[in-house]
């Protein structure tokens, strides 16, 4: 296995969980909508400006089509995946979504690439049933109303996970620069359609910018691991990110961390070493 791309996987995870911690610090004080818009805005513009400074090639059309496409999962996910935690269905949104988003990238590199060796196999299975346990476990007596939302969410975002792989085959910015600009046109136009406030609070900027700033990052260290390795390890390590959501919730504002989160984290480690084997 390619130590780097799981270095790089596993610091998608950690940066990516941070982001969702900022967002979620900033969605207590304004509208989701208006944070992922700033947020995405944001990042454009940091992007856009290294793109430039670093002198990275820009790459041919279809890796930008490609980005675009990225950014319109991603966009149409994060809709999808608020609109079920809106409705109070957190703790079966984010482990649904967070294990269709992982699987996904598995199904489709199992086609591309081959069968990965039996201890990345049971590294995978290891680490989507970390991320369950790191979500705080859901019933098995569920609702299909209640699993529509998340289901749909996770397709989106094991899109974004596919196609921002296909369009980082020579450059790692310029297509995310072209997730961001389908990321927030999409947005805008669902929250304008739906007459969804997108104008976030005075208050709200801090933690936008740090969730922005943290999921540029986690993107961009996604887009380098799936380079450098196989796309599927790159997103299931990548979809290990509540992990790093729950420590910052635990460390930062005291939450109680449960016996069951606590096993998770323990069964992601030892899924992370089989991978890495």
């Amino acid at each position: 296995m390619e130590y780097s791309a799981v270095f790089f996987g596993l610091i998608s995870a950690v940066t990516w969980g941070a982001g969702d911690f900022s967002g979620g610090m900033a969605v207590k004080r304004t509208n989701p909508f208006g944070v992922v818009i700033a947020a995405h805005a944001i990042s454009l513009s940091l992007l856009f400006v290294l793109g430039i400074v670093i002198g990275e090639p820009v790459p041919p059309l279809h890796d930008w089509l490609w980005g675009g496409a990225a950014g319109i999962g991603g966009g149409i996910g994060l809709a999808l995946l608020y609109s079920a935690l809106a409705s109070g269905q957190m703790s079966i949104a984010a482990p649904v979504s967070a294990l269709v988003a992982a699987l996904l990238p598995v199904l489709v590199g199992v086609f591309t690439e081959g069968l990965p060796g039996f201890g990345t196999l049971l590294g995978f299975a290891l680490a989507l049933a970390a991320v369950w346990l790191i979500s705080g476990g859901v019933g098995l007596k569920l609702q299909p109303e209640k699993l529509r939302l998340p289901i749909l969410a996770g397709v989106c975002f094991g899109a974004f996970f596919i196609f921002i792989h296909q369009g980082s085959s020579q450059s790692i910015l310029w297509p995310l620069v072209a997730t961001r600009i389908a990321s927030i046109t999409s947005l805008l136009i669902y929250s304008i359609a739906t007459r969804q406030p997108w104008i976030p609070t005075r208050d709200s900027w801090i933690p936008i910018i740090m969730s922005s700033l943290l999921d540029t990052a986690g993107n961009a260290f996604y887009a380098l691991s799936a380079r450098m390795g196989r796309m599927d390890v790159a997103a299931v390590l990548g979809s290990l990110y509540p992990g790093s959501t729950v420590l910052l919730a635990w460390f930062i504002l005291k939450e109680r961390v449960s016996l069951l989160q606590m096993a998770g984290i323990f069964v992601a480690l030892i899924a992370i070493v089989l991978i890495t084997i």
